[in-house]
Formats: C-alpha cells, sequence, structure tokens
C-alpha cells in the first residue's frame, strides 16, 4: 500500500546532525529555539519549491547528536538525488546535513517500518574535564569498571516493561519494549555504551546509563540493574545521563528498503568499531 499524493514522490535521506546546536529534533509551535526538523523543512522546501514536512525514524533530544538519523518526505518536484543531497546541504546552517538521498516507494515510512534504532553513549572518565568536544562526550571524574557495567546491562536483553528507564513527560502508549543488544565497551580513556532497541522511551538509554554508572564506580552492584528494572518506578532508579554524550547511530529495516543507515560513527570512534 501506498500514501502518496498523486504526483507526488517519497524520498528517504540519512541526516547527520550535532545537537548541541539544536534545542532537539521536534520543530517547535511556540518557541524560537532552532531545531533539527526545523532546518531540514525549511531548506528543503527552498529545494522543492513548495512546502515540505518531514518524518524521521526516532526523535532525539536537546543535545543529543545524531550520525545515521533517517528522514522520508515528499515531493511534487524532480531533482536527482545528487542534486536534492547538494541543494539541501547548501540551505541548511552548520551542524547538520545530509549524507545520502535516494527516492523509495511510497510503503516506506522512516519512522513505522522501522523494526530496530541504535544508540551510542560515549563517556569520557577522567579526573580532569574536558576543553575540547565538551559538547559531544559526558565527562565523569570518576573511574569506571566498564566489565561491571556490561555485566548489569545484560539484565536488559530481552522483552520488559522499561517504566524505571521512562521520563514522566513520555508520551508512548507502552513501557514495554523489546532490547536486542546491549554492551559496554572501553577505549583507553571512552566507555562507550551501545543499545540496540525496538523502540526507545523519552530518555530511556540517559536512564540507563544514569543506572550504569554507579555501578561502574562500585557504588552498586550489577544485580541493581535487575532491582530497578523489575520495580517499575522511576523514583528508584539513577540519573538522567547528560545528553551530550548520546548518538543515535543507525536504523534497521525490511530488507526490501535499501537504504546506507546500519550502524556508524561518531567518527572519532568508528575505527575502534571497525577492529
Amino acid at each position: 500500500m501506498t500514501d502518496l499524493e498523486d504526483g507526488y514522490r517519497r524520498y528517504a535521506a540519512v541526516v547527520e546532525y550535532n545537537g548541541a546546536c539544536f534545542h532537539g529534533w521536534q520543530r517547535q509551535k511556540h518557541h524560537d529555539e532552532p531545531t533539527v526538523q526545523a532546518a531540514l523543512e525549511a531548506a528543503i522546501s527552498v529545494v522543492a519549491n513548495h512546502p515540505v514536512s518531514v518524518a524521521c525514524a526516532g526523535r532525539t533530544d536537546a543535545g543529543v547528536h545524531a550520525t545515521r538519523q533517517v528522514i522520508h518526505f515528499d515531493t511534487k518536484a524532480q531533482r536527482k538525488d545528487y542534486g536534492w543531497m547538494m541543494g539541501v546541504n547548501t540551505h541548511l546552517p552548520d551542524g547538520v546535513a545530509l549524507q545520502w538521498v535516494g527516492e523509495v516507494g511510497g510503503d516506506f515510512h522512516a519512522r513505522y517500518k522501522a523494526q530496530a534504532r541504535r544508540y551510542r553513549y560515549v563517556i569520557y572518565d577522567s579526573p580532569s574535564r574536558m576543553a575540547l568536544m565538551h559538547d559531544q562526550l559526558t565527562w565523569w571524574k570518576y573511574p569506571l569498571d566498564a566489565e561491571r557495567m556490561h555485566e548489569a546491562a545484560q539484565h536488559l536483553i530481552g522483552t520488559h516493561d522499561f517504566t524505571s528507564f521512562r521520563a514522566k513527560d513520555c508520551q508512548a502508549k507502552s513501557p514495554v519494549k523489546e532490547m536486542h543488544a546491549i554492551s559496554v565497551q572501553r577505549f583507553d580513556r571512552i566507555l562507550v555504551v551501545e543499545l540496540e532497541c525496538s523502540a526507545f522511551l523519552y530518555h530511556m538509554v540517559r536512564n540507563i546509563v544514569g543506572v550504569l554508572l554507579p555501578i561502574g564506580e562500585g557504588h552498586k552492584s550489577p544485580d541493581w540493574m535487575k532491582d530497578v528494572l523489575e520495580f517499575r518506578d522511576r523514583s528508584k532508579a539513577g540519573i538522567t545521563a547528560p545528553g551530550g554524550g548520546l548518538y543515535f547511530v543507525g536504523v534497521k529495516y525490511p530488507d526490501q528498503f535499501t537504504l546506507p543507515c546500519e550502524p556508524w560513527g561518531p567518527a572519532l570512534l568508528q575505527p575502534l568499531f571497525e577492529k
């Protein structure tokens, strides 16, 4: 089935952005803060020469970055894929850019066809705070044990009620999600928490990291993660970790949709993931 209007074509695009430049993904009706969605819609509308709205695979909070966000938009305009990418990028502000554009069928939907999303949360543990990249990594001044954190994270694998990791403003209909994979790895002074889930609740990743941090410090046991999950009570969990260390890095779609959105980035760590 297709929900395309007559005369329209549907395009998908892979988008990269620095969340520090924006007040989150979603367009704000009554605020002046810049958002990723508003910037994309403005730029695409200029190239299309008519108003365009976009849908994304997963909305991100203020300060959160993306290397492989996926969007789609419908247009009457006829442009080559390269023309769309170069034209839109010319009209986008610093901090956001299309990495790929391609025509897709009307049955594609960036959000509703996604089978899983993947995030990476990057932590720099050091007694001294960072001067560079301070808005793209989370600084933690206490030493963290990545092995303890990884052991704790395995309690989240499978289908669970993630109410304990759900922000109070979350609008999702159900807190039950399926965690496909989660790991914690150390690369020198950088720790990476990597998660793949069917879908994520509002602040879910940052709240999971908020439980992992005291476990990594040794103040809580790895089994505390299981206890927090079973409480189904946000007040029993930890802090909401900062947004600056979080990256939306990939989306999984059914095989018939061949988009280049496999997990990638952030760029400073990609060579380590490829080893």
